[in-house]
């Protein structure tokens, strides 16, 4: 990638709106807004839309760069959460996300705003509605068509690795060299999306989706390795279960609303190796960690230079 086209990728262009990825800049928050019954860490408390609209007043009050609307939980079956999340019909999730996203745009156009869904039909809606990001947690597995609809309206499109599907994702899936396997993933859904035309694209390595208590804390360690992709990395760490079982024990984690300092502790060396976004429910927390951690690699000239 010559220094024109490298620059080019850490520039995310949404519509009017850019995020500015390059490095050196500094680190953006994406506040998570579950508009959902049963996500892992929040669910019911947003699912109506005056509550869903309150908390996005909040979360803009607090300083998020980015809102994330997902109106499927993707709350993985096993020993943590028991029964992973129910299958959402993709009428029911567009109703859930739609007049959220609708007002959100009207009240904040300054706003990006991001559609976590990993459905085309549920994109296309609510890039039509005023989002500006779609954010598939199945990498473009789960629907291709989801890079066409990203690339028809010109919008950026993150790609998370994961494997199963969603509410029935493995813990326990064995890898050989977590950061290598989840390396060749990302490359190959960057490649289908630039087979269907999407210019802006941001890789997510999946902390938590698949992958044991040790795969998670490799990738945070090791998350400078993601840098060969030539792409913005988004980290989303915030509260998951890994947390929890390293702050106790994997049979007894800690419980979700009391995550938030490892939470924090992740992001920090999340950010210091390279992590471009960090997705969090802890929106003034997480800025704060942010901005000073930015500062510190600034001090330190510990920028990390994209790989030509």
């Amino acid at each position: 990638m010559n220094g024109s086209r490298q620059t080019d990728a850490f520039l995310i262009h949404c519509g009017p709106l850019t995020l500015d990825c390059r490095p050196g800049a500094r680190t953006l928050i994406m506040g998570i807004l579950n508009v959902t019954p049963d996500s892992f860490a929040d669910g019911g408390r947003y699912l109506a839309v005056d509550d869903a609209l309150r908390r996005v007043d909040e979360m803009v009050t607090e300083g998020v760069d980015i809102l994330d609307v997902g109106g499927e939980s993707t709350r993985p079956r096993g020993r943590t959460y028991g029964r992973g999340a129910d299958p959402v019909d993709v009428r029911e999730e567009i109703g859930r996300v739609v007049p959220v996203i609708r007002q959100s745009a009207a009240a904040y156009p300054d706003l990006v705003i991001s559609i976590d869904t990993y459905k085309s039909e549920v994109a296309e809606s609510a890039i039509e509605a005023g989002a500006h990001i779609i954010n598939d947690v199945t990498g473009l597995r789960h629907d291709p068509r989801v890079a066409a609809v990203a690339a028809e309206n010109s919008a950026p499109l993150v790609v998370m690795h994961s494997v199963g599907e969603p509410g029935s994702m493995p813990h326990d899936f064995a890898y050989d060299d977590v950061v290598a396997s989840v390396t060749d993933a990302l490359r190959h859904s960057i490649a289908v999306a630039e087979e269907h035309g999407v210019r802006d694209v941001v890789v997510d390595p999946g902390f938590g989706f698949g992958k044991r208590v040790a795969d998670n804390l490799a990738l945070i360690a090791r998350l400078e390795a993601f840098k060969m992709l030539s792409r913005p990395i988004l980290v989303g760490i915030s509260r998951k279960s890994s947390i929890g079982a390293v702050l106790s024990s994997t049979e007894n984690p800690v419980p979700v609303g009391e995550r938030l300092y490892g939470s924090l502790a992740a992001a920090a060396v999340a950010i210091m190796n390279g992590a471009s976004i960090v997705r969090s429910h802890d929106i003034a927390a997480t800025r704060d960690v942010a901005r000073m951690v930015d500062a510190l690699r600034a001090a330190s000239g510990h920028v990390l230079e994209v790989p030509s």
